[in-house]
C-alpha cells in the first residue's frame, strides 16, 4: 500500500514539474563527462588490487583507499548508475568488478557505514540486474550493521570509542541516517522485521534528539550507556556545536526523505520538510545554490564551498519534491534545478581528463581537521550522478 501512495503522489506532483530542456540538455551532456571520467577512473585502478578512489593529495594526484575506508562503496555504485544510463555492458564489467573490492566489508561489524559500502555497490548492482549472487552480501551486511543497534539508547552506534573521542561514551552522527535504507531494503527482502524495527528506533530516536528548533541538526548526539540519555550535543565536523554543518544537513534531509519513502510515516516527511525549508530557506545559501561547509561559518562568502553538500542536498531535494505539496514542490525543486545548473558548470565540473578522473571539483571533507579541504571527493561524484539520474527521470529519460 505503501508505494501505492507514494507513486500516486509522485505522479500529480510530477505531471506539474516538468524539465526545462535547457537544463535536460546539460544534464545529459554532464552525464557524458561523468562516463568518461568513470571509465578513466576504473581503468586507471585496474592494475591496483584492491584499491577505490577517495580524493586528491595536495598535488592533485588520485589518493586511493582500502574497502574498510567509508567511501569505498561509492565509486562502484557511480560505475552502476553509469550502467544504467548508458546501458554498456564495459560498464556493467567494471561495476560488478569495483564492486567485488568492497565485498569483504559484509562482515564488518566495526563501523556504521557498512551500507555506503555496500548498499551503494551490491544494492544498486542488484536493484540492475537481479544477480542473486549479490542478494547474500547485502543480507550478511545488513546482519552486520544490526549488531551496532543498543536498544537501551534507540541508536546504531557510528563510531566506537577510543583515543580520538574518548569524551563520547555511545557516538550517534546523522550521517548514520544514510544507512538506514539497508535495514529496511533487507527486513523486506529477506523477511527480516528486525531490520526495519532497528532502522524505524534508530531515526525516531534521531529525530527526538539531533534537531534544533530551526529544523538544523547537530552533527554528534552521544548517549549515556547506562540511562540511554543524552550527555553531549557537538558538531564534529562544522564550525561549532552550535552551528549548522553543511554536509550534515544534506545527510538529515536525505535521511528522513528516504525513511518516509520506505516506511510512508509522515513524521518523517514532516522532519524532512523541516530539514529542506531551513536549508532551502537560509540566508547564507549563495545565489548558485551550493552551500559553504557550515551555513554559520564566520567570513561567509569568503569561505569554502562544498559540492559534495550540495550534490546530496539536490538529489535528495530531487525526490522530496515528489512528496509535497505544489508550493513546496515547486521551491524544492527550483533550488535542486539551481544546483544541477551549479554542478553541471565549468565552476565545479571537471574537464575530461583532469582532476584526477573525478567529476567534481570544490568539495571539503573535514575542515576543523584541515582534511580534505578543497579537492574531488568520491561520494560527491556519486550523489551528483544520482541527482541527474533523477532529474532525467523526471522527463521520462
Amino acid at each position: 500500500m505503501r508505494y501505492i501512495v507514494l507513486i500516486l503522489m509522485a505522479t500529480v506532483v510530477v505531471a506539474c514539474n516538468t524539465p526545462e530542456d535547457g537544463l535536460l540538455q546539460k544534464v545529459e551532456k554532464t552525464l557524458v563527462v561523468a562516463k568518461t571520467q568513470s571509465i578513466n577512473m576504473a581503468r586507471s585502478l585496474a592494475d591496483m588490487p584492491g584499491r577505490l578512489p577517495q580524493t586528491t593529495n595536495k598535488e592533485g594526484k588520485l589518493e586511493t583507499c582500502s574497502s574498510g575506508w567509508w567511501v569505498s562503496g561509492f565509486f562502484p555504485g557511480q560505475l552502476w548508475y553509469m550502467y544504467e544510463y548508458f546501458g554498456d555492458d564495459s560498464l556493467k564489467y567494471w561495476a560488478d568488478l569495483y564492486s567485488k573490492r568492497v565485498a569483504d566489508q559484509q562482515h564488518n561489524t566495526g563501523t556504521h557505514d557498512v551500507g555506503f559500502m555496500i548498499f551503494c555497490s551490491y544494492g544498486n548492482g542488484y536493484r540492475l540486474t537481479g544477480n542473486v549472487d549479490y542478494l547474500p552480501v547485502i543480507k550478511n551486511a545488513a546482519t552486520s550493521l544490526s549488531t551496532r543497534f543498543d536498544p537501551v539508547i534507540g541508536c546504531i552506534r557510528s563510531w566506537d570509542r577510543g583515543d580520538w573521542n574518548s569524551q563520547w561514551q555511545y557516538a550517534v552522527i546523522i550521517d548514520n541516517m544514510m544507512n538506514l535504507e539497508l535495514l529496511e531494503w533487507s527486513a523486506e527482502k529477506f523477511n527480516k522485521p528486525h531490520f526495519a524495527e532497528i532502522a524505524r528506533t534508530h531515526a525516531n530516536t534521531t529525530m527526538k534528539n539531533h534537531f534544533r528548533p530551526d529544523g538544523s541538526s547537530y552533527h554528534v548526539i552521544s548517549y549515556d550507556t547506562i540511562t540511554g540519555e543524552v550527555e553531549h550535543r557537538h558538531t564534529a565536523q562544522g564550525y561549532s556545536h552550535g552551528s549548522a554543518w553543511a554536509r550534515g544537513q544534506a545527510w538529515g534531509l536525505y535521511g528522513f526523505t528516504m525513511m518516509f519513502r520506505e516506511t510512508a510515516d509522515s513524521a518523517y516527511l514532516d522532519q524532512a520538510i523541516e530539514i529542506a525549508d531551513f536549508i532551502t530557506g537560509h540566508p547564507n545559501l549563495p545565489e548558485d545554490k551550493i552551500p559553504y561547509w557550515d551555513y554559520n561559518v564566520p567570513g561567509i562568502p569568503d569561505t569554502k564551498r562544498d559540492a559534495s553538500a550540495g550534490a546530496i542536498t539536490c538529489s535528495a531535494l530531487l525526490e522530496l519534491q515528489k512528496y509535497v505539496n505544489k508550493a513546496r514542490s515547486e521551491k524544492y525543486l527550483n533550488v535542486a534545478k539551481k544546483q544541477l545548473e551549479s554542478l553541471c558548470s565549468d565552476a565545479y565540473l571537471a574537464e575530461p581528463g583532469t582532476n584526477a578522473n573525478f567529476i567534481l571539483k570544490h568539495s571539503l571533507g573535514h575542515m576543523p581537521n584541515k582534511s580534505e579541504v578543497d579537492v574531488p571527493l568520491s561520494y560527491a561524484d556519486y550523489y551528483f550522478v544520482e541527482a541527474m539520474m533523477r532529474y532525467c527521470e523526471l522527463s521520462g529519460k
